[in-house]
């Protein structure tokens, strides 16, 4: 799973900014599952930022913001990003030893129709 947050930064707040996501950043790359992760800024737009993540599942990155150290360090991060989707399924993958590859679903086969099952109460 890939996550993608942005962030619009004014450059007098860029210095604790990159305090605040670099901090981040090592919280969540302690966690396991975290496959990798990147602090970026746009060459074009410098005051747009990006902080991606990829995950080995949906699973592990929800693991990982419950957290106490994630909830302490990097959610107070992630209220300042942009608000748009940031959790992404991998489409095709690219690496020099196997080139373009689908990568397995992470998503359930019924994710689109499928919703909380309710359980009848016992009496």
């Amino acid at each position: 799973m890939l996550v993608v947050t942005r962030y619009q930064v004014a450059p007098d707040d860029e210095p604790s900014f990159r305090v605040d996501a670099t901090a981040a950043l090592r919280v969540l790359t302690e966690r396991v599952g975290c496959l990798s992760a990147t602090l970026g800024r746009a060459v074009d737009e410098p005051t747009l930022w990006t902080l991606t993540t990829t995950w080995l599942s949906v699973g592990a990155y929800r693991r990982a913001l419950s957290n106490y150290d994630v909830k302490l360090v990097a959610v107070p991060l992630m209220y300042r990003a942009i608000d748009e989707p940031s959790a992404f399924e991998p489409v095709l993958d690219w690496s020099p030893a196997d080139g373009i590859q689908e990568p397995a679903p992470i998503r359930a086969p019924d994710a689109d129709r499928a919703g909380p099952v309710r359980q009848a109460r016992r009496s």
